[in-house]
């Protein structure tokens, strides 16, 4: 479990499917991501249990978030690997009645910090489709840097990838929040 000032991150699990079915069953939150939106609960589940078996297989995942404050669902926030790219991709979606509040920044952070300190992982990645300005923002906010623009699943349409590693954090003065890791 991550712990930063405001939001709780932990694993997500079977007894969120009813959270996470409002998240995907929104047209809004699946606009920039090239998924359907999901309305089943069959469905949500097959998706959750990809999920606990990326906690097992990898040891890090999406990650279920909360506002620590009355402990309120507001979206995912995560690793995955990506095993067509060879790559670890830092991902979030939020409902929306959660969005321009920070969240994404504030997950984005502490995710980083533990990718980087607690998994000791050497680079990180993110992808957004191009018109996801948001999206885009939250990378360059959380010190991340344009690597290319290149085809991604997301629609089949051109994504923007965006790459760090803790150097490049370090350089550009970024400094991770703590967390705490429960």
């Amino acid at each position: 479990m991550i712990e930063t000032e405001r939001l709780l991150l932990r694993e997500i699990t079977l007894d969120d499917k009813e959270n996470m079915l409002r998240l995907y069953s929104n047209p809004d939150v699946q606009k920039y991501t090239g998924e359907p939106v999901i309305e089943s609960i069959e469905e949500i589940e097959k998706a959750i249990l990809i999920r606990i078996n990326n906690y097992e297989k990898y040891g890090y995942g999406r990650w279920a978030t909360f506002l620590k404050n009355g402990m309120q669902f507001v979206g995912w926030a995560g690793l995955a690997y990506l095993p067509e790219f060879d790559e670890i991709d830092l991902g979030y979606r939020f409902l929306p009645e959660f969005w321009g509040l920070g969240i994404a920044t504030e997950a984005s952070h502490a995710i980083l910090t533990y990718g980087f300190d607690k998994l000791e992982l050497r680079k990180i990645i993110a992808i957004a489709m191009k018109e996801n300005k948001s999206s885009i923002r939250v990378m360059e906010k959380v010190g991340m840097e344009f690597d290319k623009i290149a085809p991604y699943e997301l629609g089949n349409e051109d994504a923007v990838w965006y790459w760090c590693d803790q150097k490049l954090i370090t350089k550009k003065g970024i400094r991770t929040p703590t967390f705490r890791n429960i």
